[in-house]
């Protein structure tokens, strides 16, 4: 068994409180037994592309913030993927920074598929990775991608990924539906759609948002089958914590698939 943590977080009210709010997360997250511990899209140093007046960091701030958190992450002995931005040249890209609990920096995994209201501010990724974290292999789509692109996560699963995690950003939207539940009916697809990822290839998924109140979309670990396993109540700030077994990780239906072949 490997034990996980999501960290639904508020939002963080800048990029210096996004540092310190990510350092007190993973602290916590060790002191609690997990082995890996996940966080939201863009959390440093907050996710600005639905109009929050978050600051565009240059190259240093982000080089020191992502070296600071892998050295936290390396004394108390956790690996982190954290939510990010890097710059690649002079373009800004979301990314996700892979650390392995030894404080190493293991890599990144950009967003290759934007969501069309970030064509603007980012460049998209190029390419794809699995990491070998906390004794599992793991990949990464983060929000739009996992929601939209389910081809994402097949490519994992079908690398041989046991668990893919999904660092999404997500708010509510006025007159929007006010979950009580995880994937109601009467809810945007969101949350049905993590359920699918999962149950469609037989992979662990661990989707994680800030604790944004009345959100269509919080925290949520999936097993293979597509049930939920752990969710955290939307908008409750807090860590949540899930026990994966490994051995239910069979990737059977990736595995099988055929590629169609035109004509």
């Amino acid at each position: 068994m490997t034990t996980i943590a999501l960290a639904s977080l508020a939002f963080p009210t800048s990029p210096s409180a996004a540092v310190e709010a990510a350092e007190a997360a993973i602290r916590e997250a060790a002191a609690a037994g997990a082995e890996l511990v996940c966080f939201p899209e863009c959390f440093v140093p907050g996710y600005r592309a639905l109009g929050a007046p978050v600051p565009i960091m240059d190259a240093a701030w982000l080089h020191d913030a992502h070296q600071h958190l892998a050295e936290v992450a390396g004394r108390v002995g956790v690996a982190v993927v954290m939510g990010t931005e890097r710059w690649e040249a002079d373009r800004l890209r979301i990314t996700a920074l892979v650390i392995n609990a030894a404080g190493t920096i293991l890599g990144w995994q950009d967003k290759v598929q934007l969501d069309p209201s970030e064509d603007a501010r980012y460049e998209p990724g190029e390419s794809r990775r699995l990491f070998e974290v906390a004794g599992l292999l793991v990949g990464v789509s983060i929000c739009h991608e996992g929601f939209r692109y389910p081809e994402t996560v097949r490519w994992a699963a079908r690398a041989g990924a046991q668990l893919v995690v999904h660092p999404h950003y997500s708010r509510a939207d006025p007159g929007g539906w006010v979950p009580q539940g995880y994937a109601e009916p009467g809810n945007s697809f969101h949350e049905a759609a993590a359920r699918c990822r999962a149950a469609e290839n037989g992979i662990w998924y661990a989707t994680v948002n800030c604790a944004e109140p009345n959100s269509p979309t919080t925290s949520a670990v999936i097993d293979p089958d597509g049930d939920v396993l752990a969710w955290q109540p939307h908008g409750q700030v807090g860590l949540l914590l899930a026990e994966i077994d490994l051995s239910r990780a069979q990737r059977l239906l990736p595995e099988r698939l055929r590629p169609v072949v035109a004509g």
